[in-house]
């Protein structure tokens, strides 16, 4: 079958997809964007997470035909339109919380819809958002540290949520 919709404000068509294909399979190996990643194939891990219609899933769990004419937001958009880094992205970098990088997408996804949604969590909020998702390689100090950068700059400049 044939499946279109929207990756990162861009129409797409992702062409001979199976019943049983996952959004994240096709994302990564149909229309190449490779920044999810596939860790767990069970929604375990947060690896995958993109928005779908706005709201963060793991693609792994998404059947690629429940995509048709919606709108996919992945990490790879998360950044501005010449590539560079957005705000989130570029806090994870100066925290030094990107680590194998593995857990990074998903993280980073996490982190933009909470900050969206609370421009200023507290740590308790944090840690809620960011329970899903599963990094083999830290003890979580420098990804605290890299939410809690990104929050203060967003408030700083803009005074307000998560940039979309």
């Amino acid at each position: 079958m044939r499946v279109t919709f929207s990756a990162n404000g861009k129409p797409v068509e992702a062409d001979d997809v199976w019943e049983g294909e996952s959004l994240l399979y096709v994302l990564r190996e149909r229309v190449g964007l490779p920044g999810s990643k596939n860790a767990c194939e069970q929604g375990e891990c947060g690896s995958c997470t993109v928005y779908l219609d706005g709201v963060p899933v793991c693609s792994c769990l998404v059947a690629a035909g429940q995509v048709q004419g919606r709108e996919v937001r992945t990490v790879e958009g998360l950044g501005g339109p010449d590539g560079e880094l957005g705000p989130v992205q570029r806090a994870f970098v100066d925290a030094g919380a990107v680590q194998c990088g593995f857990c990074t997408p998903g993280l980073l996804v996490q982190t933009d819809a909470l900050l969206a949604r609370d421009p200023q969590p507290s740590d308790t909020d944090i840690r809620e958002a960011l329970s899903g998702n599963l990094c083999r390689c830290t003890g979580y100090e420098k990804i605290m540290d890299a939410v809690r950068l990104a929050s203060a700059r967003i408030c700083a400049g803009s005074g307000g949520g998560a940039e979309k």
